[in-house]
Parts: structure tokens; C-alpha cells; sequence
């Protein structure tokens, strides 16, 4: 599994929408209905499962699922 599928999937247990349906430009609150529990929620499961360590002032300032992606890459180096 890539690593945007399996971020995906993880996004998908927090919202209705099906990993395959998700598109780079949907925003976690508008368009997939996160709380900001579920956001925190979210991303305490991308840090156990790709290993990273994410600074609440980066996690706040992403909006998208591209975003959170680069992130993620960027992150992971």
C-alpha cells in the first residue's frame, strides 16, 4: 500500500468518505467533517504509524489532504 493510500485509509476511519473518493484538495473539516478531535485523533494515528513526530504549530496550519501529505513527506525526509 502507498504511503498516500494508507494515510488515506487512516483519514477515512475519522469521516464518510471512502479512501478512493478523497482527493488532494478536500480540507479536513469542510469537506470530510473532522472535529477537532478527530483531527488531533488523526494525526496522534499518523504519528504511531509512519513514525513522525508532528509540531502542533505545522499540524494547524494544514487545511488539505495535500498539504498534510507534504507534511508527512517532508517529515519522513
Amino acid at each position: 500500500m502507498t504511503q498516500e493510500m494508507q494515510f488515506k485509509t487512516i483519514a477515512a476511519q475519522y469521516c464518510k468518505v471512502k479512501p478512493e473518493e478523497m482527493t488532494e484538495d478536500m480540507r479536513f473539516r469542510e469537506d470530510l467533517g473532522f472535529s477537532s478531535l478527530d483531527f488531533m485523533s488523526f494525526l496522534g494515528e499518523l504519528e504511531d504509524t509512519f513514525d513522525v513526530e508532528l509540531e502542533e504549530e505545522d499540524a494547524v496550519q494544514v487545511l488539505t489532504i495535500a498539504e498534510a501529505l507534504e507534511l508527512l513527506e517532508r517529515l519522513r525526509g
